[in-house]
Order: structure tokens, then C-alpha cells, then sequence
């Protein structure tokens, strides 16, 4: 009688169901996702797939594959990079990926993440701790993170030399923030100065940020003699916070230039201004002023503004008017951008998301690392601008700033 190939039951291989068994199938799916990838990378830059015959439309051939291990956010992965020699004229050459370069050991997001920790203030122990999970057992030096740092303030370099003359700005918007760093053995607050333009397109971007002794009309100066030199153009207003020196060196640079005062800080000025128990109702005449639906409606409240609280409170008129026909610049603009002119809030609310990364640090560990911090937030998409309302009507901008 034959004997019974089947296998008893129960004598399978049993899974060990685990958590384990996820992250695995996990790192096998992103293993399987990235050589396909560079298969079809490679079948791009020969002209031909895998044993396809094509004639003279081959631009050269497979020869093996290399094991590399990549470091992405789903953990350490080896892959299979294929190899290949392309012909070029008379001779041939090795090709290199451009989608997992040579060298590459991490995705981009993991070299993020380590940047991030970093630049907060942890050395490699620390970031080997933190990103554990991430990491699980892949190789990080010291080496890794200075060439990591290295890399990013090259960009940030080159990101802060760029030239803007193809960028069209037409608003600015400037000021300046103070986060803590270490200088030796204390904690101290400095100023770093911030410049966003708006395009003609309506498109806000950052254009500029950089460390400085104090938030001076020198430094100012220099900020903007930068932005001349690579080619900014001629913008046809500024929103600032109403630091003095500030707007001495705009008119310096542009004369014709518009000014305006935001509106968020001259509101804090005037509450600062006034006694407690009235600050809720001079808030909210500003507001009636500031946000009425048209320009002679902000003026007839304006002049209404300035009597009430002559009488009432003298300090908070004095404020109010100090600010001159500045605080109502955005006025001579299409009424649809006017809540974008009014404020410095789009700066704002990047130094809030800068913030947030930061806070549970008493301080940054050098002043280095918060421009490094900052431009690396930026440039992993964390911090994201958009166009300003009324971006259609940017056309009409331009066009009278050329008729000027």
C-alpha cells in the first residue's frame, strides 16, 4: 500500500502572533515598494525591462544587483539595488539611482526626525534613545549627524543667498522674534528677523531670516541691502510691527514705499494703555474701526475713536494716534486683501508652529540651531504657507504699481 504523502494535520508551521509579526510584514511591503521602484527606474534609463529584446533602442545593460540596508520610518529594511552599465558615446558607465541616491542610508523623514532632536538639543545617545523606535538597531555615529547638520546649513546657506529676482514680490512683511538660546551658561532671548513676501500671484513665501546683535535700523538696514543685492525688486508695500528703525530703513531703500502698521500690535498697545476694567470696550472700538466693510466707514469711526478717548482715557487716543495714517495703509488696496495687509499674522503664526516644537525646552542649545531648526520646518513642509485672500486681484496690484 502507498504511503500517504499528506501531512497529519496540525504539523504546518504555526505564526507566532505577535506585534512583531505587523512591523515585519510592514518592512517587507516598503522593502518590496522601493525595488520595485528602482526596477522601474532602471527599465527607464536602459529603454528596455527585464530580458527584453529591443535592438538599438537599448541604452545598455543589467549586470547583478547589491544588498543595501535603508533606514525608513518603518525601520531598518535591506533592499536589492540593481546594477547596470549605460553607454555614453564611445564608453560606458555605472548607473546610480535617483531615487535612492549613493550612500543614502535613510529616507529623508528619518534624517528629519533626527535633525529635529538634533537641533533640540540631544547628542547621538539621546537621539539613538528618542528615535528607537524608528531606528531599531540601525546605524547612526556622530559622524552621520554632523554631515547631517552639515548638509542642512549649506542648504539653509544657499536657501538664504538665492536669487529673487524671478519671485515678483509685491508685499512685505517683516518683524522680528525673540526665542531663547544658551550663550555659556545663561539663557538669553535674541532677535531674529524674519521677511515674507507675497508674489504676484498672491503666493506668501519666506524670503529671509537671519540672527542679529538687536533689532536696530542697522540691522534692519542690512536685512533689506541683502534683499537688493539679490534682486527682490521694487516691493509696493511693508507690514511691520512698527519697530522705528525699521521703517527708516524702508524708506531708505524704497521712498515710495508703503507703510503699514499692523493692527494685531498697535491692539496690544492700546489695551497696555488702558485701565483694566475699560481695556475690553477700547478693544472693541478698535475692532469696530479697523474691520468696518469700507474706507469711509473706517474713518467716520476713526474720528469717533479718537474723541471718545481723548475724554475717557488720553493715553489710549495718544496711542492710537501716534500711529498716523500707517495704521490704515490697507485701505489704498483692494478691499478683498485687507485682512491680509492688516496684520503681521501670517509671521505669526509660523513662530507659534515654532513654538509649539519648542516648548517643552527651556532654551534652544545654541543660536545656530534655531535657524537651522526654523529652515528645516520649512523645508519638511511642517510649516506651510498659502496665497492671501484676495490673490485675484493681484493683477490690478501690479498693474498700478508699474503705472506708478
Amino acid at each position: 500500500m502507498a504511503d500517504d504523502t499528506k501531512k497529519p494535520v496540525g504539523t504546518e508551521a504555526k505564526v507566532v502572533w505577535s506585534p512583531e509579526v505587523l512591523e515585519a510584514a510592514i518592512r517587507r511591503r516598503i522593502r518590496e515598494t522601493i525595488e520595485t521602484v528602482l526596477e522601474a527606474e532602471l527599465d527607464a534609463a536602459l529603454g528596455a525591462g527585464l530580458s527584453a529584446r529591443v535592438g538599438d533602442q537599448r541604452r545598455g545593460y543589467r549586470h547583478g544587483i547589491r544588498t543595501r540596508t535603508l533606514t525608513t520610518s518603518g525601520g531598518p529594511t535591506v533592499v536589492e539595488v540593481p546594477r547596470a552599465r549605460l553607454r555614453e558615446g564611445s564608453r560606458t558607465v555605472e548607473w546610480h539611482s535617483e531615487t535612492l541616491p549613493r550612500y543614502q542610508r535613510r529616507t529623508a523623514r528619518v534624517d528629519e526626525a533626527i535633525l529635529g532632536v538634533y537641533l533640540a538639543g540631544g547628542n547621538s545617545r539621546r537621539i539613538r534613545g528618542a528615535l528607537a523606535p524608528l531606528l531599531r538597531g540601525g546605524p547612526l555615529s556622530k559622524d552621520a549627524v554632523s554631515r547631517l547638520v552639515g548638509r542642512l546649513a549649506a542648504d539653509f546657506e544657499t536657501w538664504q543667498q538665492r536669487d529673487l529676482a524671478n519671485d515678483a514680490i509685491r508685499y512685505l512683511l517683516l518683524d522680528g522674534w525673540y526665542p531663547k538660546v544658551r550663550l555659556g551658561q545663561r539663557r538669553v532671548r535674541v532677535p531674529v528677523l524674519v521677511t515674507m513676501g507675497v508674489r504676484a500671484d498672491g503666493q506668501r513665501v519666506l524670503l529671509d531670516m537671519r540672527l542679529v546683535g538687536d533689532e536696530s535700523t542697522a540691522a534692519w538696514r542690512d536685512v533689506i541691502q541683502q534683499l537688493q543685492a539679490r534682486h527682490l525688486g521694487t516691493p509696493v508695500l511693508a507690514v511691520i510691527d512698527g519697530n522705528p528703525g525699521l521703517a527708516t530703513a524702508l524708506r531708505e531703500a524704497w521712498p515710495a514705499i508703503g507703510i503699514q502698521r499692523c493692527t494685531a500690535h498697535k491692539l496690544r498697545n492700546l489695551t497696555a494703555k488702558a485701565p483694566a476694567r475699560v481695556r475690553e470696550e477700547v478693544a472693541e472700538d478698535f475692532r469696530r474701526v479697523i474691520y468696518a466693510e469700507t474706507a469711509a466707514l473706517v474713518q467716520q469711526r476713526r474720528a469717533s475713536f479718537v474723541r471718545k478717548w481723548r475724554l475717557q482715557c488720553p493715553a489710549v487716543a495718544q496711542s492710537f494716534e501716534e500711529a498716523g495714517d500707517e495704521l490704515f495703509t490697507f485701505l489704498r488696496f483692494p478691499a478683498s486683501q485687507w485682512k491680509a495687509l492688516r496684520t503681521t499674522n501670517a509671521l505669526e503664526r509660523i513662530n507659534e508652529e515654532f513654538r509649539r516644537r519648542t516648548k517643552t525646552q527651556a532654551s534652544l542649545p545654541s543660536q545656530d540651531a534655531v535657524l537651522l531648526l526654523l529652515f528645516g520646518l520649512l523645508r519638511a513642509g511642517h510649516i506651510r504657507v498659502r496665497k492671501i485672500d484676495g490673490w485675484q486681484e493681484m493683477p490690478q496690484v501690479t498693474a498700478a504699481a508699474v503705472a506708478a
